[in-house]
């Protein structure tokens, strides 16, 4: 069992979330609450993993301009630092939550990344890749750094027998399902535009996911929001089904979802209690504005709550 692990978030943001009654589109929404914090999908992982007990490292780029709320962040985590700085600002992302749950993510261009910059965050990667086993690259990526250079680095820590945890979406999810990442977690809608067309039942987000199953990526995740998360591997499906949540904003399941399948994997867990675990902390997250884990109690009692279904994968 490790507790040691990677993150990767090539494209970090602020976040800033505002709270309002409904988005009036084309006038003026009033904004009730407002919350500016570090973030990015690898970046939201790293937390939930650092409350969960591991050992977290982070890197990617960040704009030295604007730094401040993710050095506060890495220090709260008590994460080891190897962001490579580089001029500019980091961009800032606004999400628009809505009474109803509803969320509005406006997000913006992040920062371009020079060539001596990639050099620097090759060369980290590749002292990161002696002493750590699990990767975890999440989120969009910045302009400098194509989908097939991140493919790249991809298969070059497949390459060194890392696992290595890659969710993303468009063009970088589709170059890097070619590098053999280990685990993908798309979602049914990123699932839809990777395939070309809409899949609105739980067996046709089945049947676009077997497809991947040939890329020798040993497991493909699928989360499908309140309908639960599917995993295949080994031939094998297995589908959790949380019980029905109060949600308060949506911000951040996907990333603690594969937060908690990182996890699970780390401890070895046996299958079915890992995917129940996961699900079960992807669920909580609904429940709370913010990211992280904060109550393994009600995490636990949650758990239990998880129903589980398991079939053969049809080629």
């Amino acid at each position: 069992m490790t507790k040691k692990v990677v993150t990767i978030t090539l494209n970090p943001a602020l976040d800033l979330t505002g709270h309002i009654n409904t988005l009036n589109v084309g006038s003026v929404s009033l904004v009730n609450e407002s919350d500016l914090h570090a973030a990015g999908k690898g970046v939201n992982v790293a937390k939930v993993l650092s409350d969960l007990g591991a050992e977290v490292t982070v890197t990617g780029f960040l704009g030295k301009d604007n730094q401040e709320l993710f050095c506060q962040l890495f220090d709260e985590m008590g994460a080891k630092d190897e962001f490579i700085r580089v001029n500019g600002a980091t961009r800032i992302n606004v999400k628009l939550v809505e009474e109803n749950g509803e969320v509005s993510d406006i997000n913006f261009p992040g920062i371009n990344i020079a060539q001596a910059e990639i050099e620097q965050f090759e060369a980290t990667l590749e002292r990161l890749a002696q002493n750590h086993d699990y990767f975890v690259m999440a989120g969009s990526l910045p302009k400098g750094v194509s989908p097939q250079l991140c493919a790249d680095w991809i298969e070059k820590l497949h390459d060194m027998g890392k696992k290595v945890l890659f969710d993303s979406s468009r063009d970088a999810l589709e170059a890097g399902l070619d590098a053999k990442p280990w685990l993908i977690k798309p979602n049914d809608e990123e699932l839809s535009i990777f395939v070309g067309k809409e899949l609105s039942t739980i067996e046709e987000c089945k049947a676009a996911a077997t497809t991947l199953a040939s890329k020798e990526i040993d497991n493909i995740v699928v989360s499908m929001g309140a309908n639960g998360v599917m995993w295949l591997n080994n031939e094998e499906w297995l589908q959790a089904q949380p019980p029905r949540m109060q949600v308060v904003s949506t911000v951040g399941a996907g990333d603690t979802l594969v937060a908690g399948l990182c996890w699970g994997h780390m401890q070895e867990m046996p299958k079915e209690e890992l995917l129940t675990f996961a699900t079960a902390l992807s669920a909580l997250a609904v429940t709370q504005v913010g990211v992280g884990m904060s109550d393994a109690k009600e995490l636990a009692t949650l758990q239990q709550q998880v129903q589980l279904l398991s079939s053969e994968a049809s080629n």
